[in-house]
């Protein structure tokens, strides 16, 4: 079963860390990257840019109007994601739980991927 792991965290919180600090925390991404390689569970996964490059398209008027920023009330901002394929969700939630932007006040929101078919789990 696969699965899309959101990662979820408060914006600027990596420039908080000493450069030691930071360091071991990609230290950390580096070790379970690396293991779920290992695994064969890594599908992919990418960091996204900061949300100050964000465009968001909505519906205005009747048309499509594209604005700048993602205008959305979080202390969150969605910082990238990790695909897996791996036996439970069970499973999945323990990677997600190990990923370490958790430990700093970020969230993983792990969802179930549908099938191509697109019928609902």
């Amino acid at each position: 079963m696969k699965y899309m792991l959101l990662i979820w965290n408060r914006p600027g919180f990596t420039e908080e860390l000493s450069e030691q600090d930071r360091t071991a925390l990609f230290g950390e991404v580096d070790e379970i990257m690396k293991e779920l390689t290992e695994t064969g569970e890594l599908v992919g996964g990418q960091a996204l840019a900061n949300p100050s490059q964000t465009r968001t398209v909505r519906l205005a008027g009747g048309h499509p109007e594209v604005v700048d920023g993602p205008f959305m009330e979080s202390k969150e901002q969605f910082a990238g994601y990790l695909a897996v394929d791996c036996d439970s969700p069970e499973r999945a939630a323990e990677i997600a739980a190990r990923w370490p932007d958790v430990r700093f006040g970020g969230a993983m929101e792990v969802r179930p991927i549908m099938d191509e078919s697109g019928a609902e789990m």
